[in-house]
């Protein structure tokens, strides 16, 4: 399997949180695993995406230090070995990780040394890492984010993103921002058609998205669909986040299939495994129980390796080992 969508904080097991406190001496507001799991998994009657994000405190707060950052990233590497990815891209935006002194670049330096020891221990999968700037963060602190993109870009860096809280920061606002990293030649996605509707959609692509972390509202807009049709832009759908924060209010209303039918590139993705309660595997468990099939599945794992941000080579290797996993 391949897992585009997957963001780090949101990914870091209780057990990993509680290891990372204890190095570093940081008091949690829990005093087993057990209590701790319930601070870190948001409720499935969330009201929204806003309310979702408060999950990420927690993993935020113990993430402040290289050592931290390079241990998170190793552990969710072998977690996702273990479960049978060949490919991962996992996100992180390294602004959040600077309150305690590290540097934005600091931070990515740390997680590429976590990446490098993760897939020396484990040789089946390969991953890059996506650098997201933040909706609501400042001016500076994107453009930073977007420099250290572009100087790693190829060297365990594949690409940036925009995050955040889509309703209260529209995309409109980053438009110049993007515009830059278009000109620089950094590939990117941006979480649209989330919590904002269609017309999020329609602005990241103007602005030169590669893909649409999300999508779901797209099927609100025929000329959206038309256009990632017409652009060939692939989704990022996220099943269980989607329905925690109401951005799909029934499982009948996730857009997967339908999105099929017409024809879009669409790939399956876990989002936050932790705060989700949530792997890869349990969303394509809980996809087949709305009626996906084999042959759906099958088209869903060769558009998430033709969506990869690797180039034509790797991609074509990757595309080859699913091959083979298909036929096994």
């Amino acid at each position: 399997m391949v897992e585009l969508h997957l963001h780090l904080d949101g990914s870091l097991s209780p057990r990993v949180v509680w290891k990372l406190a204890e190095l570093q001496g940081i008091s949690l507001p829990a005093n087993n695993l057990q209590e701790l799991a319930k601070a870190l998994i948001a409720p499935p009657d969330c009201r929204s995406l806003n309310e979702y994000l408060l999950c990420f405190e927690l993993p935020k707060l113990v993430l402040q230090s290289a050592e931290a950052l390079q241990l998170a990233v190793e552990e969710l590497i072998g977690s996702l070995a273990k479960e049978g990815i060949l490919y991962a891209e996992i996100r992180f935006a390294p602004q959040l990780h600077i309150v305690r002194g590290l540097t934005q670049e600091d931070a990515v330096r740390a997680a590429l040394c976590g990446q490098e020891a993760g897939l020396k221990k484990n040789a089946k999968i390969s991953s890059q890492l996506i650098l997201c700037c933040m909706r609501g963060g400042g001016d500076e602190e994107n453009e930073e984010t977007l420099r250290i993109t572009e100087k790693y870009l190829g060297h365990g860096v594949c690409a940036a993103d925009l995050a955040g809280a889509e309703a209260l920061y529209p995309t409109v606002r980053y438009r110049k921002l993007f515009a830059g990293a278009a000109a620089q030649g950094i590939p990117f996605t941006i979480h649209a058609g989330e919590a904002g509707g269609p017309q999020e959609i329609l602005e990241a692509v103007s602005i030169g998205a590669k893909r649409i972390g999300h999508g779901v509202r797209a099927a609100e807009d025929p000329a959206v669909i038309e256009l990632l049709l017409e652009r060939k832009i692939p989704l990022e759908l996220c099943y269980s986040s989607n329905l925690q924060t109401k951005a799909v209010r029934t499982p009948t209303d996730f857009p997967l299939r339908g999105y099929l039918q017409k024809g879009l590139c669409v790939t399956v993705n876990s989002d936050n495994r932790t705060v989700s309660g949530t792997t890869l595997n349990r969303e394509y468990s809980l996809l087949r129980e709305l009626g996906l099939t084999a042959s759906e599945e099958n088209h869903l794992l060769f558009y998430a390796a033709e969506a990869a941000f690797l180039p034509e080579r790797e991609k074509a290797e990757l595309m080859r080992r699913i091959r083979e996993k298909c036929l096994s």
